[in-house]
């Protein structure tokens, strides 16, 4: 791709949590060294229960139906960045960027699957797609996320810090010239695990949550998990979720769902508000932050200033962000920090799918 000062990037980005598929249209501008954006065009594609389904027990197939479910996620995600760009037409596309849906991410073992990222979505849609962008930097012994700092450092440096409230937290420190980034816990896949139990699919601004009060017992074995006195770079998994918090949080079962609702809500509170600056300005985005129970907790007791953007820009950054990735990498810049994710240098990740 040449260097040409102006781009239009479709960035797609499918979460833990199964809100649903993000795709947003973004034009980017190089002017005078620094990146610029603007958000054209977004929307959010719901999984039908099925796909719901399909996704959720993926990490549990046997190797030839998660073969042909990569397959499969392919040209659906093919079929729906189609729609999209039907949609925008009048836009002319230079490349398509997609995160893909995480399987597994084990990355102490040397393992990140994402499914959908396969050639036969550039065949499909006849663009230029980057795609798979963490199995290069779990090669390189780091930890394959978190990946969105390496956008942020460009396009969100007025900021201390950037916290995403996804199907989990996670941190990125922008401050200096090499940022840092981890991940903090468990979010919003909590949540909704419980608000599903009362037939909802989230509880719409931490409403449920609010009503209830700490289980003290389940706090305290909570905030004692060790993953949170380990030190960056450090990323979580729904396998780390599986052994480490589901056990945990099954052993109340006999608490209300308020209650236990409102004792995560006080951890994942108290976890955010350990790892923040104490000064500066915070931005916060993902799913998460329209929780409003959890972001009081969070601006109660922080002394820096926290910063909530248009609903826009908090339910598509990230989609918006892998658009960025995808670009830096088909100009062969870096766009992951070995500062980041523990990898033996910063690179430029990601598979580049030409249209021949």
């Amino acid at each position: 791709m040449k260097n040409k000062g102006r781009y239009c990037v479709i960035g797609v980005m499918s979460g833990t949590s199964l809100d649903g598929l993000d795709l947003a249209l973004i034009e980017f501008v190089l002017d005078n060294k620094k990146w610029e954006y603007q958000l054209i065009s977004t929307t959010t594609k719901s999984y039908t229960e099925q796909w719901k389904k399909r996704l959720t027990e993926a990490r549990l197939m046997k190797p030839e139906q998660l073969a042909l479910l990569d397959l499969n996620y392919t040209y659906f995600l093919a079929e729906q960045i189609q729609l999209f760009i039907n949609e925008n037409s009048d836009h002319t596309i230079d490349l398509i960027s997609s995160h893909g849906h995480t399987v597994f991410h084990q990355p102490e073992q040397g393992l990140t699957f994402q499914i959908g990222n396969q050639k036969q979505l550039a065949d499909l849609l006849q663009h230029r797609v980057v795609c798979d962008f963490r199995v290069q930097d779990v090669a390189l012994g780091g930890q394959g996320a978190p990946l969105v700092p390496g956008g942020e450092f460009h396009l969100f440096s007025e900021y201390a810090a950037c916290v995403n409230l996804g199907g989990f937290a996670n941190i990125s420190l922008l401050g200096d010239s090499s940022p840092i980034a981890f991940d903090i816990a468990a979010a919003n896949l909590i949540f909704n695990f419980y608000a599903h139990k009362l037939n909802l699919a989230y509880d719409a601004g931490g409403a449920i949550a609010s009503k209830g009060k700490i289980v003290k017992p389940l706090l305290d074995e909570l905030d004692a998990l060790s993953f949170y006195n380990e030190a960056p770079p450090k990323s979580l998994g729904v396998e780390w979720l599986a052994q480490n918090v589901t056990p945990l949080l099954s052993s109340y079962e006999q608490e209300s769902i308020p209650d236990l609702m409102h004792t995560y809500a006080s951890h994942l509170a108290t976890q955010i508000l350990k790892v923040l600056p104490d000064s500066g300005k915070i931005l916060f985005t993902g799913g998460g932050t329209h929780n409003t129970f959890l972001m009081q907790l969070i601006q109660d007791k922080c002394s820096a200033q926290i910063c909530i953007p248009s609903d826009t820009i908090i339910d598509f950054k990230e989609a918006m962000v892998f658009g960025f990735l995808g670009l830096l990498r088909s100009l062969g810049q870096h766009n992951c920090f070995a500062s980041v994710t523990g990898s033996s240098r910063d690179h430029s990740s990601g598979v580049i799918f030409e249209i021949f």
